[in-house]
């Protein structure tokens, strides 16, 4: 407890981010619900149909983060980790507060593209954190981060939708904007980074010679590729989940509200299994944990093909969410043990950018398999980019030789 009251202790910078990580991803994901109606509440100025500007809202930040992610990555090396956490967080609040006065879809796209320029608290937090925290505590410290990204995707929704519904669009996207200021603020007083720019830094805009640098180290590579296969795998399934429970409650008039229950659950499964996994790749290593809940999670996604119930789809998310929690932190640890210290802002902003550019595609692919195979046969396929995540950390993954724990009195 102690350390907590140090201003430059690891545990101190971890726990204020894993809050400030909490409110913004709550804060993000408050908005997400109702993008489409609201696209559809400011209308458009152009030929191009509202469906099409819905889909654009949703992939163009993606698109836009893909790229600037590893120059602020880079930028963060040569500047500071901490800076980039401000940067993200007050840029997010300005920006989310101007889509709520926004008065047509093509403003309220423009808006999304720049804040995939700007933004970016997740990468920007790992990198902080990873470079503060001793490289034995990775696993924890990654997991911990998961626990406060996914406790905000589940709570985030249901309030956003209810604000919505009771005071309208603007009052969710204000009550964001504050979240990410209040955030922005304790990161700014809470946390000492002590800095030191990495020995014969180099310019930070001189971004692909660190790119070939990181991505050619042994083992770097094939992670990034992990990464977007499990990307993949749970963001396919974004759009058609709300068909799929058409399909199971045809007489309903709750779809949505299952919906969210079936979202919010697994994204409380997957806070709860991060922090335990985290630490318990700490001790047997993190290429183990990635295998064992990388194939877990195709087991379990697989397994949605046959479902004839709508419980069977609660549980059957609940578990996958769960694996899924292991997965993204057992990665986030690897990254940082592969790669050399120094280099945290670059190696996660090239995280972010595969993450990012996921997100961007995977949604179009859900939509491809889900009319070409059917809407079930989308569980099939994001059980088999989990199938080739496990098989390429069994065959190709080198194990690492983790540091001795601590002895513990």
């Amino acid at each position: 407890m102690k350390e907590l009251f140090k201003e430059n202790s690891w545990q101190r910078t971890l726990y204020i981010m894993l809050f400030a990580q909490f409110v913004s991803t709550m804060g993000f994901s408050m908005i997400f619900p109702f993008f489409p109606l609201y696209v559809q509440h400011l209308g458009t100025n152009t030929g191009l149909s509202l469906e099409f500007w819905a889909g654009m809202v949703f992939s163009v930040q993606g698109f836009t983060m893909m790229f600037a992610s590893p120059i602020w990555g880079s930028v963060a090396d040569y500047y500071g980790r901490k800076l980039m956490v401000e940067r993200a967080m007050f840029g997010g609040a300005i920006l989310i507060l101007l889509m709520g006065f926004v008065r047509s879809a093509e403003e309220l796209a423009l808006l999304r593209a720049i804040q995939g320029f700007v933004t970016g608290v997740v990468p920007a937090a790992n990198a902080l954190v990873a470079a503060a925290a001793p490289r034995e505590r990775t696993g924890y410290a990654m997991g911990a981060l998961q626990m406060g990204l996914w406790s905000g995707v589940a709570v985030g929704p249901l309030m956003g939708g209810f604000m919505a519904d009771t005071w309208g669009f603007r009052s969710a996207f204000v009550s964001t904007a504050v979240l990410l200021l209040l955030g922005g603020i304790l990161v700014r007083f809470g946390i000492k980074e002590v800095f030191v720019p990495k020995s014969g830094a180099k310019n930070p805009f001189a971004f692909l010679s660190q790119y070939r640098e990181i991505v050619s180290a042994p083992g770097v590579g094939l992670i990034y590729s992990t990464r977007m296969l499990s990307w993949l795998g749970r963001t396919m399934l974004v759009p058609i989940l709300p068909l799929f429970v058409i399909t199971l409650l045809p007489e309903s008039d709750r779809v949505s509200t299952f919906t969210g229950l079936v979202v919010g659950l697994a994204a409380a499964t997957g806070t709860a299994s991060a922090i335990y996994l985290g630490r318990l790749g700490d001790r047997i290593g993190h290429r183990q944990v990635l295998v064992m809940s990388a194939a877990a999670a195709a087991l379990f996604y697989g397994l949605q093909f046959f479902i004839t119930e709508a419980w069977h789809l609660l549980l059957l998310q609940a578990l996958a969410g769960a694996a899924a929690g292991g997965v993204m932190p057992a990665i986030s640890a690897l990254l940082s043990q592969f790669t050399q210290p120094g280099q945290e802002g670059a190696v996660y902003g090239i995280d972010s950018s595969v993450a990012a550019a996921a997100r961007a595609v995977a949604p179009m692919l859900g939509a491809g398999v889900a009319v070409w195979f059917g809407v079930s046969g989308t569980f099939i396929v994001s059980g088999l980019f989990f199938v080739c995540a496990t098989v390429m950390a069994i065959r190709w993954l080198p194990d690492y030789k983790k540091v001795p724990q601590p002895q513990v009195a």
